[in-house]
Order: C-alpha cells, then sequence, then structure tokens
C-alpha cells in the first residue's frame, strides 16, 4: 500500500505496532492484535488532519485482513475516526 500525503518519516513495524516517525518525534502510532482489533492509536496533534490515522489502520486492515474495530472505551475523537473510515473498512 502506498501512503500518501503524509510528512518524510519512518515506518516500522514491531510486535503488532505499526508507528511513524521522522528524525524529530513520533509521529503517530497503532497497536492491534491478530483480529484486527486496535488496542490503541495516537497521532501527535501536529500531526494531525494528514490522514496519518486512516493510513495506520489501512495498515493493520491490510496486515490482519481483519476488519477494523477499536477497543473500548472508545473517545470522541475515535468514534469520528470509525465514521470516517466506514467506506474501505
Amino acid at each position: 500500500m502506498v501512503l500518501i500525503d503524509l510528512p518524510k518519516g519512518v515506518l516500522t513495524e514491531a510486535d503488532g505496532v505499526f508507528t511513524f516517525k521522522n528524525k524529530n518525534t513520533t509521529l503517530g502510532f497503532v497497536r492491534f492484535n491478530k483480529a484486527g482489533e486496535v488496542e490503541y492509536i495516537f497521532v501527535n496533534p501536529l500531526f494531525r488532519k494528514k490522514q496519518l490515522a486512516k493510513n495506520l489502520l489501512k495498515l493493520v486492515r491490510e496486515k490482519t485482513q481483519k476488519k477494523i474495530v477499536l477497543q473500548k472505551p472508545i473517545s470522541p475523537l475515535g468514534s469520528k475516526l470509525l465514521k470516517s473510515i466506514e467506506k474501505w473498512n
């Protein structure tokens, strides 16, 4: 999958965690299990509104081949994110 419109950085994967970093900081990460359940997702506030969370979730979906499910409790921003990915999830 091609990630688009993202700041320059490095994507790593280790033990059910995708992490996106640049040379200065972590831009965002997502922790997930094999069932496609997202345990935690974070995007640095300075890098929000750049499709980073959606791209991280697409990576989880591609890796697990499962529908994305956010584990509870789901924050208001998490609920908004879920609504925004309904088309492809």
